[in-house]
């Protein structure tokens, strides 16, 4: 197992919507954004979220507003569609606020956004997805690396979900037909 020179980080969803679940990956998320950032590897963020047509309705024209509801949902531009205090200290302190951010409205990444192009135009050839929720957007934008050709890797101390069992069962399906599920320490001892 090892980094190839084209890896990037991809950290998902580090919202204040999801700030219960985050808590105990965020200390090994800011630990791989410091890592990347001294290899100059490439370092994207995720932001979820539903504009006011989405979230109007019934009928709901997003499939995720439409499975939890539109008081369920992150608006777009609301308190829980910022990111957390400390990843936007990290980005503002650490990373200059030049930092790629792509604004998502479902679980997978690569659905509805540049993520794909981003990732091409840099000739990327790994993917590192660290983030919220494991078995929701982590999972699913992982899965979607994979499909699109990436090895890609998900860190389990770096990830977070609603309960301990949601997020082992989304290593553990990762983890057997899709790649490889890491720790914070194995990323930064094979970079």
């Amino acid at each position: 197992m090892s980094l190839s020179p084209r890896t990037a980080l991809l950290v998902i969803d580090m919202q204040n919507f999801f700030r219960p679940m985050a808590g105990a990956a965020l200390p090994h998320i800011e630990n791989l954004v410091r890592h990347f950032k001294t290899k100059n590897l490439p370092i994207t963020f995720t932001q979820h979220g539903h504009d006011d047509a989405e979230l109007s309705g019934p009928p709901y024209r997003n499939q995720l507003v439409r499975k939890w509801g539109p008081d369920g949902s992150i608006h777009l531009g609301s308190h829980d569609w910022e990111l957390l205090a400390p990843i936007k200290n990290l980005i503002r302190d650490e990373l200059g606020g030049d930092t790629q951010v792509v604004s998502k409205n479902t679980y997978d990444a690569f659905i509805n956004t540049d993520l794909e192009e981003r990732l091409r135009m840099l000739k990327i050839d790994k993917v590192v997805v660290c983030g919220v929720m494991t078995d929701c957007c982590c999972d699913t934008t992982s899965r979607g690396a994979f499909d699109r050709g990436w090895e890609t890797w998900l860190v389990r101390d770096a990830c977070g979900s609603a309960s301990k069992a949601q997020h082992e069962a989304g290593l553990k399906s990762f983890g057997y037909a899709f790649g490889d599920v890491v720790t914070t320490e194995e990323v930064i001892n094979n970079i």
